[in-house]
């Protein structure tokens, strides 16, 4: 009896053989040279197949040159390093983890991934990428595997392909699996314990969980001089130079993260603009210009857009998002991580800085934390489109940035055991000054300017102090009355500092 080609329920008829599990698969070629039967160990799934094609899987043969590698887009600059790191890595047997340093999205770990890969098609067969930022793409992907490995099994339940694929991939070496975009180490670590005798590179935003089953390789932000490069070979137009003016300063001010680089520059090519005009667009309109690009460049790869998903993933962890938006404010290096204590209690705080950490939105360092400037300026900046971004938290944050640094700050200026601390809080009074306007300072931001005002009349340093106390003065004034004693107090110090650079 012959079976069509169709999916049926029920029991198995008569003499058809039994699988040993669910799994599993049962191969009855049914007496004749063309038609096999394929079977689930439950009988809730018949599947007839050419019987040839159903042969063990250590017997099956990649076709030559198989690869699905994405088509490559834009420029590729930099990299020799981490590049020579694959090769050490991969060049012997286990699997690698492409992981950026701040774990950032936009970094450039599945462009690295993918021209590594191009680069071993003829070392490697199959060479076969799959998305795999959930265990269900990791199916359709493994899936797909099996059906190119074998087209005439293509019509068999998924779950029978991605099984298939992963006994291919357990019998056989000389492959290359790169699994792109991977948010959970433990999705992967039952193919990783059974695909034992190949190579697999994994692309990830996570920072942490790879220690036992990959070897770690770090992507950083390109160098300045790679940054430049990347960027100008984006404005070049037909052989045609482009206009570099202010090039150098829009690498620095997006961070030299290649996302926001090729952002930038599909907008400015396609409007041609020069680099001087988009910095000022970006300083007037930060929201737009975060989320638009050229037509050429996709809506959900703008930095906006890959940094909110992020934080969709850190949704179960609200202290996460208030965290961040806390940190923007500040300098982005050297953050003590004192300046967060009181967001929570230390279980939930530490929750939700190494949850940050994990997802590299920010990078730790001892007792230190360092967040990139373009994450930060991008936090400062409401959007009525992003719910981690509305104008009422963003505007909390900022307030209580302010209020975290009076905290910290030590009461005795004229002690010089308070000193250090106190000089490595200057960094972030400064940024929360740049970043910030006298229309929005509190009575706490008016406090810490004048503390660190007399600081720095203390340390010599008049100059420096001289500013900070005059919006300290200001502030005073529009929150309290000229003739408030409080406001009194300011305005002598400003006196004092000032009498004193005239002596």
């Amino acid at each position: 009896m012959r079976w069509p080609f169709r999916r049926r329920s029920g029991h198995a008829p008569a003499g058809t053989v039994t699988a040993s599990g669910e799994r599993s698969i049962a191969i009855d070629t049914g007496g004749g040279p063309f038609l096999g039967n394929a079977v689930t160990g439950d009988h809730a799934t018949i599947v007839q197949t050419p019987p040839g094609e159903l042969r063990p899987v250590r017997k099956v043969a990649a076709p030559r040159g198989l690869t699905n590698l994405p088509v490559r887009h834009g420029v590729f600059v930099g990299r020799t390093r981490e590049l020579k790191q694959l090769d050490a890595v991969l060049g012997g047997a286990g699997t690698a983890v492409v992981q950026a340093v701040h774990g950032l999205g936009g970094v450039g770990k599945s462009a690295l991934a993918a021209h590594w890969a191009f680069t071993r098609v003829r070392r490697h067969n199959p060479v076969w990428w799959i998305t795999a930022e959930t265990p269900a793409d990791l199916d359709t992907g493994l899936a797909k595997l099996a059906a190119a490995l074998q087209p005439a099994l293509a019509h068999l339940p998924q779950d029978q392909l991605r099984e298939r694929a992963v006994q291919w991939l357990g019998a056989h070496s000389g492959w290359l699996l790169v699994l792109d975009n991977v948010d959970d180490p433990a999705a992967v670590r039952p193919l990783l314990a059974r695909a034992v005798d190949g190579r697999v590179l994994i692309t990830s935003r996570r920072a942490s969980g790879w220690h036992d089953i990959a070897t770690p390789v770090a992507l950083d932000v390109l160098t300045p001089a790679s940054s430049l490069d990347l960027l100008t070979r984006i404005l070049a137009r037909d052989g045609v130079p482009a206009d570099l003016d202010g090039a150098e300063r829009l690498c620095a001010e997006l961070g030299h993260l290649p996302l926001a680089l090729e952002q930038a520059g599909a907008y400015i090519a396609e409007a041609r603009l020069n680099p001087r005009a988009y910095l000022r667009l970006l300083a007037d309109h930060p929201a737009d210009m975060y989320r638009e690009a050229g037509e050429g460049h996709g809506r959900d790869r703008t930095v906006d857009r890959v940094w909110r998903i992020t934080l969709d993933r850190l949704s179960d962890t609200p202290l996460a998002g208030e965290a961040l938006r806390a940190l923007a404010w500040y300098a982005p290096d050297d953050i003590p991580r004192t300046l967060l204590d009181p967001l929570g209690t230390p279980p939930a705080v530490h929750g939700a800085v190494r949850r940050l950490a994990a997802y590299s939105m920010i990078t730790l360092t001892g007792d230190t934390i360092s967040v990139h400037r373009l994450v930060q300026a991008l936090a400062r900046t409401p959007d009525p489109e992003d719910p981690h971004r509305r104008l009422t938290d963003i505007a909390h944050a900022r307030d209580r940035a302010a209020a975290h640094l009076h905290t910290a700050l030590p009461a005795a200026r004229r002690n010089p055991a308070t000193w250090p601390t106190w000089r490595s809080f200057l960094p972030h009074i400064e940024a929360l000054a740049d970043h910030t306007s006298p229309a929005t300072d509190t009575a706490v931001t008016a406090t810490v300017l004048n503390q660190a005002g007399l600081f720095l009349h203390g340390q010599g340093r008049k100059e420096r102090a001289t500013p900070y106390l005059e919006r300290a003065l200001e502030d005073r004034v529009r929150l309290l009355g000229a003739d408030h004693p409080d406001t009194l107090a300011v305005a002598d110090n400003l006196a004092t500092v000032l009498r004193s650079r005239f002596l």
